[in-house]
């Protein structure tokens, strides 16, 4: 799975961030900064969780294509 950021949604009030620190930032301009856009089985329901919560829908999660051998 892979998280999605429509940056014209997007308006910064990080409650992505608190809910998936290791995930999500807002910069010191206010900008919401993806530091890892892959996530794991182990992490998929607190992505879920923060995407959920993302009051102007700006996240989203879509599976990843599998690797080409």
């Amino acid at each position: 799975m892979q998280v999605i950021l429509d940056r014209d949604k997007c308006t910064g009030l990080g409650i992505c961030e608190s809910v998936a620190p290791d995930h999500f930032e807002i910069d010191d301009g206010g900008e919401l900064v993806v530091l890892r856009d892959e996530v794991t089985d182990e992490e998929r329901a607190t992505l879920e969780d923060a995407v959920r919560q993302c009051p102007t829908g700006a996240l989203r999660l879509a599976a990843t294509a599998p690797d080409a051998a």
